[in-house]
């Protein structure tokens, strides 16, 4: 399965998750590449959009290999091949509090005027333009469970089969339009897959 874009994989998932509709969800997209996807869903479902933040932990000289994912709390995953790659624990701190600092600052860019929405006894789904590793939304999943959603959907256009296995355990429900074990990279399931930028982020978040 290739998506044209992240709308079209949106609009894909709206029908995997038309049971919601109505029921007032909580969308939280993962930025950025996650939220034009969480503007069409929470549009689609007549629910509301917001942005769960968490940051893959890079692996040492391979920054998109992720090796672990951090949230707003500082909550750290850690992959257990973390080690096999280099990252030790002196990487591991020094990486997580680089990227915790990068997620305070994308919070006062991205709500600046109001506090996250409040998840608790909500219906929630998270979603992202696909899982790799699945480390920043095993991060994410975490930290909204954290929060007490009524219910906690995990919901993506394609994902690795591995990381899928890793996210079940973590939510109420999963939904995955594909699952290929050809796997390599979230990008080659997307013929159009560029750059979202904070601008970008800011600009849906408010809803213009």
């Amino acid at each position: 399965m290739v998506f044209e874009d992240r709308i079209d994989a949106a609009r894909q998932l709206c029908l995997a998750l038309a049971k919601f509709r109505g029921k007032n969800p909580l969308v939280l997209a993962i930025p950025r590449g996650a939220v034009p996807m969480g503007r069409v869903l929470a549009d689609d479902l007549q629910g509301e959009l917001d942005v769960v933040l968490v940051r893959k932990l890079g692996a040492p000289g391979n920054p998109e290999f992720a090796v672990g994912a951090v949230d707003e709390s500082g909550w750290t995953y850690v992959a257990d091949y973390a080690a096999e790659v280099g990252a030790t624990q002196a990487y591991i701190a020094e990486e997580t509090a680089a990227q915790i600092a990068t997620m305070r600052a994308r919070r006062a860019a991205y709500t600046p005027a109001r506090h996250p929405i409040d998840p608790a006894g909500r219906i929630v789904i998270v979603v992202d333009d696909g899982l790799a590793t699945g480390a920043t939304m095993i991060a994410a999943l975490h930290s909204v469970r954290s929060r007490h959603p009524a219910r906690l959907v995990c919901a993506v256009p394609v994902a690795s089969p591995e990381s899928l296995e890793k996210v079940r355990a973590l939510a109420d429900e999963v939904v995955c339009l594909d699952a290929p074990d050809f796997f390599h990279a979230v990008g080659q399931f997307y013929r159009s897959f560029g750059q979202v930028d904070d601008s970008e982020v800011v600009a849906t978040l408010a809803g213009r």
